[in-house]
């Protein structure tokens, strides 16, 4: 009577090395190419991830080059990182600037709008005592401070979207996920996390959300949720 074979999964740990420099290599990207589980190593370079016989262990981090082990028994992954040597002639690269400069940069654009957007404080003292400051309340009640507030108000949101397209990357859900494409724009629209999540949680928090919502995306691909309506800035003038 034959007795089929069942691969037996089990966890093993690893260690990802600078191939140059045998120093330790932390925040790489693990994962195992047929049962789709990744993870992230620690700063010490160490990781732990369930494997078979036979499977594919693929390391990345940005700066190497890529490197695949086949698990065949091994007690512990010993990874060893190349690091890239990239050439690019005659081209001229300009680096992402990031949402903390865009932001100062339209500080410094609008800095008087940001100043009528902010009248300080409507009492002044003077030699004749404690009084209101009349420059204070026109700008709370003129239509320019008005409109000086609803740009303020659209920086800080577009300075917000800057974040979390900073941190919630299509190469980093696709990554985690194995999504491409239309699907992956349909995952990363109907799960984009919230600004306060993204500019708090760590790269070990981030890879957690996007495989626990990569579950619940699983039951019903095609679902798309109903876009957020717009915020609508009702200012009524007496």
């Amino acid at each position: 009577m034959p007795i089929g074979v069942v691969a037996q999964t089990k966890t093993v740990q690893g260690i990802v090395f600078d191939k140059g420099t045998n120093q330790r290599v932390g925040k790489a990207f693990i994962k195992n190419d047929d049962t789709k589980e990744n993870t992230f190593n620690n700063a010490r370079g160490e990781f732990e991830i369930g494997v078979s016989l036979g499977n594919l262990i693929i390391t990345s981090k940005e700066g190497y080059l890529a490197d695949t082990i086949k698990y065949t028994g091994q007690q512990v992954l010993m990874v060893y990182l190349d690091r890239t040597s990239i050439y690019i002639p005659e081209v001229q690269v300009v680096a992402r600037r990031s949402p903390e400069d865009v932001l100062q940069q339209r500080r410094e654009d609008f800095n008087k709008a940001y100043k009528l957007a902010d009248p300080g404080s409507i009492f002044s003292v003077g030699q004749t005592g404690a009084g209101l400051s009349i420059g204070s309340i026109y700008n709370m009640l003129s239509q320019e401070g008005k409109n000086a507030r609803r740009l303020t108000r659209f920086i800080q949101r577009e300075y917000e979207e800057d974040v979390i397209d900073s941190k919630f990357t299509r190469d980093l859900v696709s990554n985690v996920t194995g999504l491409t494409g239309e699907t992956l724009t349909i995952f990363m629209s109907n799960y984009r996390p919230t600004y306060y999540f993204a500019s708090v949680s760590s790269p070990y928090e981030l890879t957690t959300y996007i495989r626990s919502k990569y579950e619940i995306f699983k039951l019903n691909p095609n679902l798309r949720f109903l876009p957020k309506l717009p915020e609508i800035d009702l200012e009524v003038n007496n």
